[in-house]
């Protein structure tokens, strides 16, 4: 006899068939697909994503761009997301013109960043980012951002220029919040200023799924806003730094630099040859930086701070002035007649001037730029006391512009010598040869120009500097009024100042080339000897006024020639220029 079912039979084996389902479900999930599911899951993770501060800007004196931010297309990989390396690395290749091996590369060295965007490509065209777009899909790894990156202007070298950092910069300024895929300044400007241009980040706490998509679980106070970098004002004038780059002589080497003597802010500062900062935008290869550093005419090396040369006739002010301020001389002293030549020993050293210019004033021996005045001069003086006076007027010492690797330049001493040609070395003939800026004394053409921007601001030295206006905020640094005072007497600026004036504006003076009716200009030509070739630095140094400005400058061309035929004329018609543009 069967039992008849009833309703809670059919309701149990309901149960016992959705139960076993469930078990069937729960094995399909754990067991059959359980790394599947569990590889969804990890991917379901919460993270704190950076938000990259837009780095400051650089404008001129009149707030004219110099530096700015443009649009740009990045290319980033996230390491974690890779489905098959060798596809992936081929594909950027091809499409972005990057070598293969690089790309594997950064891939291997970023291997534990699972989930962190990693920058490949930078700056990529429009057309090239819509026609690679449609073809991201099937690269799930790879990541299109609109971000900014730099535009420069003009090819200078105060500027300076940004670079993806390295691994080695990356370990020093990770705890102040940069990434692995930080662009940080090289150079210059750029370099100097890095932690006021380059701001502080923010960050956001997201949760992402699977697929990418934020799930928008964390909606307060779970983002901090970035800090954008502080712009940079200049002293910089853009149409005289224009200008001056365009008259300077083509295919030759040298700079000028052009500063305000009562402030010390520089107008112009050209450095040739140049580059052009954007080859460093979207990343150069191997090969270009090989071109550019094997480059003979060093296009990278800034002249103004980093190249050192020995001075010439630029120079002589100073001795001048030692020899007034140690009463050794006065306006009238005659020293030893110039016939061309005079002898130490039994070696000959020339004046420039074969005939010679007979017995000369300290006046008339700037003007005229006698040398056989200077060397007997020189033999009044010990060599550290000549060694301690420049360095007093700050030539053969760094003057502190605020750009990175300054160069002190070189000023020997009795030791510098016996430790290099024995302690029989003979002092005086050095000694001679430094008294006209010749031998082995170096300067650079900044500290030149600081110089004799001193001696038109009544002997007054200002710190050189690039940047007008000072940062507020949390940004500080050293102050701009810094001011020194040339180690000589009024008496005796006065007489320099005379002689400098006479040298540009009276006949056969070495500079008349410079000057300009209307405009009191003030200068020394140097003709400078040296190992870089047969043919001299053409040298000119001084400061002008006018009622408009009141300038220093100095013009220095390689293997230039004579600074009276070269330089001098390039510094009058830039002065001329500045006066006509200057409201």
């Amino acid at each position: 006899m069967y039992r008849k079912f009833t309703i809670s039979d059919y309701i149990r084996y309901v149960i016992v068939l959705i139960f076993f389902i469930l078990i069937i479900f729960v094995f399909k999930l754990q067991i059959i697909e359980g790394e599947k599911y569990k590889n969804i899951a990890e991917k379901n993770i919460v993270r704190i994503q950076t938000i990259y501060p837009t780095r400051g800007e650089i404008y001129d004196c009149k707030y004219r761009p110099i530096v700015l931010n443009k649009p740009s297309y990045n290319l980033y990989i996230t390491p974690g997301e890779i489905v098959n390396k060798e596809k992936v690395s081929k594909f950027v290749s091809t499409n972005f013109n990057k070598d293969i091996d690089e790309i594997k590369k950064i891939i291997h060295d970023n291997r534990y960043r699972s989930y962190q965007d990693i920058l490949l490509i930078q700056n990529i065209p429009f057309e090239k980012m819509v026609i690679t777009s449609e073809q991201l899909n099937y690269y799930p790894s790879l990541l299109l951002k609109a971000e900014k990156v730099r535009e420069y202007y003009f090819s200078n070298h105060f500027t300076g220029y940004t670079g993806h950092i390295t691994k080695d910069e990356y370990n020093k300024l990770s705890r102040k919040g940069y990434s692995i895929n930080s662009n940080i300044g090289k150079a210059g400007l750029e370099k100097y200023y890095e932690d006021i241009l380059h701001g502080k980040n923010g960050q956001q706490v997201l949760q992402i799924d699977a697929s990418g998509k934020n799930l928008e679980f964390f909606k307060h106070n779970l983002q901090t806003a970035p800090q954008n970098g502080a712009d940079l004002i200049l002293t910089i004038d853009n149409d005289l730094q224009e200008y001056i780059s365009s008259i300077f002589p083509k295919n030759r080497k040298g700079s000028i630099v052009v500063m305000d003597i009562k402030t010390g802010g520089i107008l112009a500062y050209v450095s040739k040859p140049d580059f052009d900062p954007n080859i460093f935008t979207g990343g150069i290869s191997a090969k270009q930086w090989d071109n550019i550093i094997t480059d003979p005419d060093k296009p990278l090396l800034d002249r103004i701070i980093h190249g050192t040369y020995p001075p010439g006739s630029v120079y002589k002010p100073i001795l001048a002035s030692l020899g007034l301020e140690e009463k050794v001389i006065d306006s009238n002293t005659k020293l030893t007649k110039c016939e061309g030549g005079m002898w130490f020993g039994n070696r000959y050293f020339k004046c420039w001037l074969k005939e010679g210019h007979g017995r000369l004033s300290v006046v008339d021996a700037i003007k005229y730029s006698c040398d056989v005045f200077f060397y007997d001069l020189s033999t009044r003086f010990s060599l550290e006391q000549i060694n301690r006076y420049t360095k007093q007027n700050y030539l053969s010492t760094r003057t502190g512009i605020d750009l990175p690797g300054e160069r002190k330049g070189f000023f020997p001493s009795r030791k510098w010598y016996i430790d290099n040609y024995g302690k029989y070395v003979g002092i005086l003939g050095h000694k001679v040869n430094l008294s006209i800026g010749q031998g082995e004394v170096l300067v650079t053409p900044l500290q030149i120009c600081a110089y004799y921007s001193a001696l038109g601001n009544d002997g007054i030295w200002r710190r050189p500097h690039l940047l007008a206006k000072r940062i507020e905020a949390e940004h500080t640094y050293k102050d701009f009024v810094e001011q020194k005072h040339l180690p000589i007497s009024e008496a005796t600026l006065k007489l320099i100042q005379n002689s400098l004036y006479k040298t540009v504006n009276e006949s056969y003076g070495t500079g008349t080339a410079a000057s300009i009716n209307g405009i009191d200009v003030y200068g020394k030509t140097g003709s400078a000897e040296n190992h870089m070739g047969e043919i001299t630095h053409a040298w000119f140094s001084g400061y002008a006024k006018c009622d408009k400005f009141e300038i220093g400058f100095t013009v220095f061309i390689e293997n230039g020639g004579h600074g009276g035929s070269v330089s001098a004329p390039i510094a009058r018609k830039f002065i001329n220029y500045y006066y006509g543009i200057m409201e």
